[in-house]
Order: C-alpha cells, then structure tokens, then sequence
C-alpha cells in the first residue's frame, strides 16, 4: 500500500467525529438576523514601486487618478491617456465584512485586490476608500498600508514570484461609520437557526430548552428541520436567556453518510457512516505517448530548391495491470478504506472508482464534488 495514502487516510480516521455527540447549541446554530454583512468598494494603492498598473493598457485608472486630484485642487492639463505612465498606482477593489451589532467606531479588517495588470500590491498604501453595502450605503471607509504575505524578484525577462502578490490585507483598516440595523428575534419571539438542516436535531434543541429554562411551560418548538422557534423575555433580559441559551449541550442527530471529492486537487474525504455493498472493482491506468521529432530536408547546393520541414511522429500506448478485486460489504470507514487500499489506489484514482461504485448503487453515501 502507498505510504503516503496509509498516512492520509490514518489520520483523517483521527480526526472524524463520531456518528453522534453532546455540542453547545451556540456551535451548531445561529440567531436568526444575527449574521455578517459584506462591503465592497473601489480605490486606489499608490506608493508601489514600479510594480502598479501599465496605465496605457488600464484606462479606469488613470481616470481615477485625475478625478481625486481634481476634487483635490489640483489642476490638470488636457493629457491623453497614452501619454500618461504611472507606475506606482493601482486600481483595487476593496472589500470587508462588517460583524453583527458593529458600532461606529470600530475597526474591522479589509482585503485588497487589484483589478488592473498590476505585478505587485507589496509596499503600497490604500487611499481613503467608501466601503459600501447591498443597499448602495456607506457603512465604512478604509484606508492604509497593505500587508501582502509573498515577495518577487525579476530582471531581464526573468522573474520569481513566492505567493501572491496581487492581493493584500489591512489589519484594522477600515472603520465602521454607520451601524447596521439589527433586533434580536419579532415581537416576543426568536429563532435559531441550524447550520446544517437535521429534523433529529432540531427536536432534541426544543426538548433542551424546554427541560432545562422552562420545565412547567413549553417555550420552544420547532417548525421545521432548520428552525426552532423559542418564546423569549423582552428588552436586556433577552441578551442574558440568549447566552444561557447557547450554553445548553444537545446530543446532535447522527452525521449524514457523505464523501466530499474535491476534482480540482485530487482530495477525498469520507465520513465514518459510508458503507458499502458487495461488489466487483478494476482499476488500470492507460497511457498514450505522442512523441514528434522536427527535423529539416536542405537543397542541394547552387540548386534552386527550398528547405522543407520533415518530421517523424510516433505513439506510444501503455497499460498498467489492473486486477479485478471483490469489495466485500462494509460496516464502518475501517473496512471501506481496506477495500480500496486492496487495489491500489491513490488519492485520484478514489475520484473515479467511488463515483462509479455511487453509480453501481455499491456505495451508501451522498456524494458531493466540489
């Protein structure tokens, strides 16, 4: 067996949950209303050393460049846009997540991202940019010195580049200037909202609830398999049922069966609940070989023939062995990872053998590529 494969699949065994388990009903809910809000705006980074935008080839920036500095006094002659190299500039775009209940005043932090052919935002400083919400509101204004986690070096046509360099964070960058409106549930109710719909679990919430804040009256149902709704006090007493709320410990409903490929990068991630059915697995690599050699037929000398391109094409087709192996019936991830390991395969050949046993009906789990 692969080593590296026997090491990966060990510790994801690790590292799973078990099939059911006590968690803080704050770990697996949320208030409903209660969430982020995303901002986005447009600026400028300057300070960049010779690294911005080729400006001939990004108008927007050059645009933006003259209309701050118009709004700043500054007057400007009629310059055309292929006159203009500023090298030190880029046009970013600026975006952050202001936090439930943000007041005005605090900070939050901001990414950075350039959208022109800047090569690099390292060592630049964002000027004053309005952040803005879905409603086309001003709820921040960021600016300051980027922090870009990567370094570049280039001469000559050369270049190595460690990271990306194209986008930046600011700590703290942005100050929040108007607060989001938010209340804590309708009238004298509230809802929490599951992260993940489970009707086992949405029961055992309000059954919580019930027996440990209010034994003699029912405070809390749920309406569905992602919503509990629960009868809270009103005014400051409702912050203080919130957190006693959160605290409570629910033995949640057992963990779907589910395998999680990701096609991109080869990874596959199950949990402890797949199973599998009997069945018949062959896996064998094909490999095709196009190989061509250029080569050139010369005239002969004084002659009044031309050179001519000639070539030779070969293909090359190889196949590695690939045994049929029976899967026996599996009864937990331990047995699963056993039988695919039986055959050799590798972290990418998983993609395509799992999707085939979900096709064959041999393998019980949802399957999800992302």
């Amino acid at each position: 067996m692969n080593t590296p494969l026997k090491l990966f699949l060990v510790l994801l065994l690790v590292s799973l949950p078990f099939a059911s388990e006590a968690k803080r009903i704050k770990d697996i809910s949320s208030i409903q209303g209660v969430r982020e809000n995303q901002l986005i705006g447009y600026g400028l980074v300057v300070g960049l050393d010779g690294s911005g935008d080729m400006t001939t080839q990004t108008p927007f920036t050059v645009q933006s460049i003259m209309n701050m500095l118009t709004q700043m006094g500054v007057n400007l002659p009629s310059i055309s846009i292929s006159q203009t190299m500023l090298k030190n500039v880029a046009a970013v775009m600026v975006t952050a997540s202001i936090p439930p209940f943000a007041r005005p005043g605090q900070v939050i932090d901001v990414t950075v991202s350039s959208i022109g052919n800047a090569n690099s935002l390292l060592g630049g400083t964002l000027l004053m940019t309005p952040l803005k919400g879905a409603d086309g509101q001003i709820y921040a204004m960021a600016q300051g010195n980027l922090l870009v986690g990567g370094i570049g070096a280039g001469s000559k046509g050369s270049k190595v580049v460690v990271n990306h360099l194209s986008v930046g964070r600011i700590p703290s960058g942005a100050t929040v200037e108007r607060a989001v409106s938010m209340t804590l549930g309708q009238g004298e109710f509230l809802n929490l909202e599951l992260n993940d719909t489970d009707f086992t679990t949405a029961t055992r919430i309000a059954e919580t609830i019930n027996r440990e804040l209010s034994p003699t009256r029912t405070i809390a149902a749920a309406l569905d398999g992602r919503t509990i709704q629960v009868h809270a006090p009103e005014g400051s007493a409702r912050v203080e049922f919130i957190s006693r709320i959160e605290s409570l410990q629910v033995e949640t409903g057992q963990v779907e069966a589910r395998v999680i490929i990701n096609a991109r990068t080869g990874s596959v991630v199950m949990n402890q609940n797949v199973t599998l059915d009997e069945c018949a697995v062959a896996h064998g690599n094909l490999t095709v070989v196009i190989s061509t050699e250029n080569a050139v037929s010369q005239p002969n000398p004084l002659s009044d023939g031309k050179t001519v391109e000639t070539g030779q094409s070969s293909v090359d087709i190889k196949t590695d062995k690939g045994g049929l192996v029976v899967v026996k019936k599996g009864v937990s991830l331990n047995e699963v990872v056993k039988a695919l390991n039986e055959i050799g395969a590798t972290p990418q050949d998983l993609l395509s053998i799992l999707q085939s046993m979900k096709f064959a009906g041999a393998l019980h789990a949802d399957l999800e590529i992302i």
